[in-house]
């Protein structure tokens, strides 16, 4: 009899581990927020290309643009558990509840975290007109200019308008802003001079500055980025405590098998030592994290805390 037991408890234990060692069965299919050929949707077709190969199954890339990321994030958090569908989140996963009066899910208990992947490099910038040539300059020149600095967002609620109001409320400045969709047509009143200061990804920054045509004083993270080692932080520039972190990182479904989230962060760790992937991510104007899920989520949490007091604070809606 108990030759029986411990038999049966054998081919249990081997039926588990060889459905964890299964995973993925099928393809798997990586959810993007956003539309086509952006930063985060070139990412993640040059990940799912490697892990195609690491997984052994297609690694399919499609795309749920709107909402803000919601359409997506709701998607992907009433998908099968299974780690077969997994979401690219950005740092609007967290901040939409703050953000909209109706969001059909739980940031934090309805998605189980795999890895932050990257940090989207941003920075502060300024016309060249003004006599500033650092963040203490800047806030010295907004305390002696009152009313008289626009700043520009690639829209409300979107994390430029949001690091811009938190340089406000820690700076003690006060900013107009003025909303745009995009990039693109912020940057060139910015250049135009009908903007004054601007927070925005250093993908669609970069050529600006380095034609001289905006003047770059700083990167918003907490560290110094990789791809501008030479760029102080805001924090460091004369806004000490000052940190904004525009992030992408892969989600599941909250309930997904440990052991499905632990083979894909195994691989994807695998993937982002590559030199190629490397290379690839700092033309991104992206800096490579690719933490734990454990660190993930813990990140998240503090994540929402951080940009809910920025939104109360300002005041911000996206509807």
């Amino acid at each position: 009899m108990i030759k029986q037991l411990m038999a049966g408890i054998a081919l249990a234990a081997a039926a588990l581990c060889g459905a964890a060692q299964a995973y993925p069965t099928k393809p798997v299919t990586i959810v993007v927020p956003f539309a086509p050929g952006g930063a985060a949707d070139t990412m993640a077709r040059q990940l799912g290309e490697r892990l195609h190969k690491r997984l052994g199954q297609p690694v399919i890339v499609e795309n749920k643009p709107g909402a803000g990321t919601m359409i997506a994030s709701e998607y992907v958090a009433k998908a099968a558990p299974d780690g077969h569908t997994v979401l690219l989140a950005a740092s609007s996963l967290g901040i939409a509840p703050a953000l909209y009066s109706k969001v059909n899910y739980d940031p934090v208990k309805d998605f189980a975290p795999i890895s932050q992947v990257a940090s989207v490099v941003h920075v502060l910038e300024v016309h060249p007109s003004l006599p500033v040539k650092s963040v203490a300059e800047l806030i010295a020149w907004l305390k002696a200019n009152p009313g008289k600095a626009n700043y520009g967002s690639v829209g409300a609620g979107t994390s430029t308008h949001l690091e811009s109001e938190l340089f406000n409320t820690m700076a003690g400045v006060k900013m107009t802003h003025v909303p745009y969709k995009g990039s693109a047509p912020a940057l060139m009143d910015l250049v135009g001079g009908n903007l004054q200061v601007m927070f925005d990804a250093w993908a669609s920054s970069g050529p600006f500055v380095r034609d001289g045509k905006t003047r770059l004083l700083a990167v918003t993270t907490a560290q110094r980025s990789k791809i501008l080692p030479d760029v102080p932080t805001v924090a460091e520039s004369g806004l000490p405590g000052y940190e904004a972190m525009p992030w992408l990182g892969f989600v599941a479904p909250a309930g997904t098998p440990a052991a499905a989230v632990n083979r894909f962060h195994a691989e994807l760790t695998e993937v982002l030592k590559e030199p190629e992937v490397q290379e690839r991510f700092r033309n991104l104007g992206l800096d490579i994290i690719g933490n734990t899920p454990e660190q993930f989520a813990e990140f998240i949490k503090k994540d929402i805390v951080k940009w809910a007091k920025v939104v109360k604070d300002s005041g911000a809606r996206a509807d």
